[in-house]
């Protein structure tokens, strides 16, 4: 038997009615929806700047990049480096530690979603150990 409710109506979330979301320094969020097993929002970052490390706990995230650039670092030691750029999906497995940053010269704008439950984001001290 399903959960969901069929008559359920669509509902939409203005661009204004975002919200703080959870704090990382060197990033700033705004959350859209945040249900039991769904969170989704924005992110930006600052030209330069370099998030703290962080996980999203349970949270399968995937990240659609808007506009501007974004670099992540994961793995052991932190040494696994991808970049992104406008159009392109960002995948960060459940309790994957990284850190963003903003490699260009203008602030970054992405969208966020994340599947799972839980906290949606930790901040920790470093990188996975290497």
């Amino acid at each position: 038997m399903s959960d969901h409710d069929p008559a359920q109506p669509c509902s939409v979330v203005g661009a204004d009615e975002l919200t703080t979301g959870d704090p990382t320094p060197g990033m700033t969020r705004h959350v859209a929806l945040h249900t039991e097993t769904m969170w989704s929002g924005t992110v930006d970052t600052e030209a330069g700047a370099v998030s703290a490390w962080h996980h999203h706990g349970e949270h399968d995230t995937t990240i659609y990049v808007v506009s501007g650039r974004m670099r992540l670092e994961s793995g052991p030691g932190g040494h696994e480096v991808i970049e992104a750029e406008p159009g392109d999906f960002v995948r960060v497995p459940a309790g994957a530690i990284h850190r963003e940053s903003n490699p260009g010269g203008d602030t970054s704008h992405a969208v966020i979603v994340r599947c799972g439950h839980g906290t949606p984001t930790t901040n920790v001290d470093g990188p996975a150990p290497g």
